[in-house]
């Protein structure tokens, strides 16, 4: 039986998107926005010379597709990409209302949000009264720490030192539909700290607000670092996804990295987390093992939390050089049949203002589908292509493009 392997490189977008105007960094609307577009123009110009020199190079994405599928969705030049492409290739545009990791995502399975997110003012405080008191309450503290929209490195080192003497813990948000916790794994406790987050959850969720993510670290002022027991707990989707196809159908579901967590389990029968160099040993062993008839879905966020939030371009694009390298021993373990897809969620470009991730269209590229290009098509397509691959019968609004 054929194998499936949808693979998420989280925030690679490639610009274009219709609506970019009626989203914003700020006050800056995100017309223009192009991760890959502006990264690959960056290391072209020379600005992108931190561990790494010269054009962007992503030969194996490329020969799939990947400067074509760019310059389909923004009409970017893409220097360094010029390959004639080999894969099947295209740009997809997002219709739900949101640029975050759960809109991308589920849209991606099948289903768009019907609804409006809940987003919590950029101000300071800006989460109510009521809802700091019940987190101090849930875990016992005496207060909170932050109360406010941040990015997450700055706060915790704002915060550090105060909340290690006193086990508050630090509360924040940004311009996603999200609620985020940071503590210390060990003066306040890892365990602690994702039983505070599990149990403010659901309240959170009523808002429509769409995750609470739990933000560990380790270290002291100064020193500290984030880890990777990061977990996410998300609203479930409103329908069933392309997760809940296959597995009705009686396939195994494979999850790598956060895809347990954005679909709160609902389909899937195992995850696989860690780092994104232990997430691709994961995919690695994926491809040589799973069984037929499978899906393996897989997400790689380094590129947007360490490199696109920090608006590191020379970051991000090691990032992408290191994945590409990766990519050409996961092509050359395919068997005859599978069908393997590379697609983003969302933007995050690091030549962009602001901290927030940019709406953008995002590439689509395959391998295993023979070649030529796929042109415009909807998030939507990508799970109906996929459930078509297995035989699976779709249950959204997507075609298969295949």
């Amino acid at each position: 039986m054929t194998r499936a392997f949808l693979i998420v490189m989280d925030s690679v977008g490639a610009g274009g998107a219709p609506d970019a105007d009626t989203f914003f960094n700020g006050d800056v609307p995100d017309t223009g926005a192009s991760t890959l577009g502006h990264i690959a123009a960056a290391c072209a110009g020379g600005r992108a010379e931190e561990g790494r020199s010269g054009p962007l190079r992503m030969p194996n994405l490329d020969a799939l597709g990947l400067g074509a599928a760019v310059r389909l969705a923004s009409g970017a030049d893409m220097p360094g990409l010029t390959a004639d492409p080999a894969g099947r290739w295209g740009a997809a545009t997002e219709v739900s209302r949101g640029k975050d990791t759960p809109s991308g995502h589920w849209e991606l399975a099948g289903v768009p949000v019907p609804w409006d997110w809940h987003y919590f003012p950029d101000t300071v405080p800006a989460f109510p009264q009521d809802l700091m008191d019940e987190v101090a309450r849930l875990c016992g503290a005496g207060g909170t720490l932050g109360n406010c929209h941040a990015s997450g490195v700055p706060i915790i080192e704002e915060h550090c030192a105060e909340h290690m003497r006193t086990g508050w813990p630090i509360c924040y948000t940004s311009a996603d539909s999200v609620f985020q916790i940071a503590c210390h794994e060990e003066s306040f406790g890892l365990d602690r700290l994702l039983q505070l987050c599990q149990d403010i959850a659901p309240r959170l969720h009523a808002m429509k607000v769409g995750r609470v993510i739990a933000r560990p670290f380790t270290g002291g002022p100064g020193n500290f670092r984030r880890t990777a027991n990061r977990h996410d707990y998300a609203i479930a989707p409103p329908s069933p996804t392309l997760c809940d196809w296959v597995h009705a159908a009686g396939r195994k579901v494979h999850a790598i990295g956060k895809i347990g967590d954005i679909f709160s389990m609902r389909g899937i029968d195992d995850v696989r987390k860690g780092t994104d160099s232990v997430l691709f040993e994961h995919l690695m062993a994926a491809v040589e093992g799973a069984e037929g008839g499978s899906l393996t879905f897989a997400n790689f966020v380094e590129f947007d939390t360490l490199y696109g939030h920090r608006r590191d371009v020379s970051g991000y694009a090691r990032a992408l050089e290191w994945f590409d390298g990766q990519v050409a021993g996961f092509l050359a373990a395919l068997r005859p049949g599978d069908l393997a897809i590379f697609t983003a969620d969302h933007g995050n470009d690091p030549t962009w203002v602001g901290t927030d991730h940019t709406r953008e269209r995002v590439p689509v590229v395959m391998a295993g589908a023979g070649a030529g290009g796929l042109g415009q098509i909807a998030f939507t397509d990508v799970a109906a292509t996929v459930a078509a691959h297995l035989g699976v019968p779709s249950q959204g609004p997507g075609r298969s493009v295949l």
